[in-house]
């Protein structure tokens, strides 16, 4: 079953001759399309192996894989327009913890998801690694205690990959 022209309608940077990438934070890149199987639990994985940032302070680069995984409901992200996000914290100036939590809440935002999670696997810088690890559950939608679950289990890893 294919997408029709109306359900792509919405979608301006999927298939633009000119891209045009930010290089400041700029969340209004984000897109959405319609999810087609809203009644199936099922999970969407992306994986950012190139994130990069800025120390607030010192201004030096900070790179991290960045992992997304999500339960949606009504809506997708559109992975370009996600491409293009991840590519405007390029210059901005924020800790390891605070570009984790700002993506988690932007993705939330526009999704509405049933579950979602966000992780940053921070190169060393000083000799320390940092592995934020967000995550969000819908009020009332059957995943608060995953949530939680999968919040204590971070904690608790053994190995960190």
């Amino acid at each position: 079953m294919s997408r029709s022209t109306e359900e792509l309608a919405g979608l301006g940077q999927l298939g633009s001759q000119s891209t045009a990438y930010e290089f400041q934070y700029a969340p209004e890149v984000l897109e959405r399309f319609a999810n087609k199987h809203p009644s199936n639990d099922y999970v969407v994985m992306l994986n950012c192996p190139e994130f990069t940032s800025l120390c607030p302070k010192t201004g030096q680069p900070d790179f991290a894989e960045l992992r997304i995984a999500y339960i949606p409901d009504q809506y997708l992200v559109e992975s370009k327009s996600l491409k293009l996000y991840l590519f405007s914290f390029r210059n901005h100036g924020d800790f390891h913890e605070d570009c984790c939590n700002i993506i988690l809440k932007d993705l939330v935002a526009l999704l509405e998801p049933r579950y979602m999670e966000v992780t940053g696997l921070f190169m060393p810088r000083g000799g320390i690694s940092l592995y934020p690890f967000v995550n969000y559950a819908k009020p009332d939608g059957g995943y608060e205690d995953y949530a939680k679950s999968r919040l204590f289990a971070a904690i608790d890893r053994r190995t960190w990959k």
